[in-house]
């Protein structure tokens, strides 16, 4: 055994065989021949090094643009002399630094980062940047409120949100504390709670019956709001609009938007919204008993006439007046703010408007104020209604009246003569009849037998052309203001209105009668242009 052993260890260790000598033999020479050609393309790969160091700056940058990419270790080193003469310009978006590829994708859309962040692995580690989805949400939605500093501006978030959302609470037993969003990214905001409603943002009509009314949802904070605007107290039509939220959207978990309530006096409780289709969306109520008031119907008239018409029942002297009330109170309170709304959309504003068009709240007698859209179409100018009343319901037209005719009023002698006023009113009321019948003769003398070689029938005729002259004639005449004064005998429901006028009109169409003691329906307001996100200042 011993002997073997030996034997073995000696062909092995010490004394080889044929074929092992043999086998090392090949070995050695393949080691040869890698070593060769290894010093060979060292020794290309200098002849062309030194052959780009010959060549112009051109064609020497392109080479090592080539060369750069495929040369291995031993020819990096020969290529740095000839990058150190500037920087590489970078290939592709792989080769920006991570500080710029953030400032590139936060100007992007928010709804094109999914997608960018499938192109690669680096392109999603970006994407994962605050700083990215902060932008988005500021840009797109105009977010204000940063989520790291809602502990560090002297109040809880919870104290925060009871002033700005429901001041009018007294308790705040109802209220939930807020989520921390200490643990909660800007990503998921957008992506949970941001883009998933942006849909609703913006102004809208509540559909309850023929009262209407004016809905604005924005992004308010860390919260999507929907506020329901209210015209002042009558009479005081130059007070500024009131408001009072509906419903609000917030992120209550980390991946979940969370839809409350708030009608009603005990606090947001468990709501929800459906995207009918375009343009129209739905809210309901999931515990309509938060709506319910301890001492039942009557605690809940009485407060709701204090927040509707700042008075009491008792105050109320005009019956008509309290049985319109009453009407109204019963139609809206069965709906228990599930209610469905439509999109409002502002009428453009022209250069050549006789002024701003928008929204405008005026006084409508018995019904209070309410509030309206004015919009101009060619000679004519539309008021709509946005909230109504029995009479004349949201969205129908409540005034249009012809620009093509304006009145040049008397002088204040005059005026307080309602004879005389009348005498004018029907003058204007006789020559817009005229000329309304002699257009419609010429018409259908035209289609009778038009003449060969007429103009087209978009034409304008020499009657039209003339009136239209003399509207503008009477438009620049009357430029100037001209002082107002109610006629004798005519009292004013309220003291504050204009004395003066730019221009005076008399409704082509009015489809509500005038207050029962006043001249005129008195409007007050400003052009309304919010951006989705944007507040609803509608004032004088």
């Amino acid at each position: 055994m011993l002997l073997r052993m030996a034997v073995c260890a000696r062909l092995c260790g010490v004394g080889q065989s044929r074929r092992c000598r043999r086998r090392q033999r090949h070995s050695q020479a393949d080691q040869d021949s890698d070593s060769e050609m290894d010093m060979d393309e060292e020794e290309e790969e200098e002849r062309v090094v030194g052959k780009m160091k010959d060549e112009p700056d051109g064609s020497s940058s392109s080479s090592s643009c080539h060369n750069s990419r495929g040369a291995g270790p031993s020819g990096a080193g020969g290529l740095g002399s000839v990058d150190s003469a500037g920087p590489p310009h970078p290939q592709s978006l792989l080769d920006l630094p991570p500080e710029l590829l953030v400032e590139i994708f936060s100007s992007l859309p928010g709804t094109a980062l999914p997608n960018l962040a499938l192109v690669c692995k680096k392109f999603r580690q970006i994407l994962n940047t605050e700083t990215i989805w902060r932008r988005r949400c500021t840009e797109e939605f105009g977010m204000r409120d940063d989520l790291r500093k809602m502990e560090i501006v002297g109040m809880s978030s919870r104290d925060l949100y009871v002033k700005r959302v429901n001041p009018q609470v007294k308790s705040g037993r109802f209220m939930k504390l807020l989520p921390d969003y200490e643990h909660m990214d800007y990503r998921d905001v957008y992506t949970h709670l941001l883009h998933p409603y942006r849909h609703i943002l913006g102004l809208w009509q509540p559909d309850i019956g023929p009262y209407g009314g004016l809905l604005n949802v924005v992004v308010d904070g860390l919260f999507i709001i929907g506020w329901m605007y209210l015209p002042p107290h009558d009479p005081r039509v130059e007070d500024p609009m009131r408001r009072r939220p509906l419903f609000r959207i917030h992120m209550w978990e980390k991946n979940k938007a969370t839809v409350e309530c708030m009608y009603g006096h005990k606090g947001p409780h468990k709501g929800d919204i459906q995207t009918v289709k375009k343009d129209e969306f739905s809210t309901k109520c999931n515990q309509t008993d938060h709506h319910r008031m301890p001492g039942g119907r009557q605690e809940e008239f009485r407060t709701w006439l204090e927040e509707e018409w700042g008075r009491t029942l008792e105050d109320i002297f005009h019956e008509h007046m309290q049985e319109l009330i009453l009407m109204k109170f019963i139609y809206t309170s069965q709906y228990d703010n599930c209610l469905t709304y439509r999109r409002i959309y502002l009428p453009p504003c022209l250069p050549s408007d006789l002024l701003q068009p928008g929204l405008f709240k005026g006084t409508y007698g018995s019904h209070g104020l309410e509030i309206i859209m004015l919009s101009f179409h060619g000679s004519k100018a539309k008021a709509t209604k946005l909230t109504g009343d029995p009479n004349v319901p949201a969205g129908q037209l409540t005034l249009e009246v012809d620009l093509n005719r304006p009145v040049r009023l008397p002088d204040l002698e005059h005026q307080r003569s309602m004879e005389e006023l009348s005498r004018l009113v029907r003058g204007v009321h006789e020559e817009a009849q005229n000329g309304s019948q002699g257009r419609d003769a010429q018409s259908e003398a035209a289609e009778v037998a038009p003449p060969e070689g007429v103009k087209s029938s978009d034409s304008t005729s020499p009657a039209e052309a003339e009136g239209v002259e003399q509207g503008a004639a009477a438009c620049s005449a009357a430029s100037e203001p001209q002082p107002f004064v109610l006629p004798l005998g005519v009292m004013a429901r309220n003291e504050v209105y204009p004395r003066t006028c730019k221009m005076w009109f008399l409704p082509g169409f009015c489809s509500s009668p005038m207050p029962r003691y006043s001249a005129s329906s008195s409007y007050s307001g400003q052009c309304v242009r919010p951006g989705p996100f944007g507040d609803l200042p509608i004032q004088k």
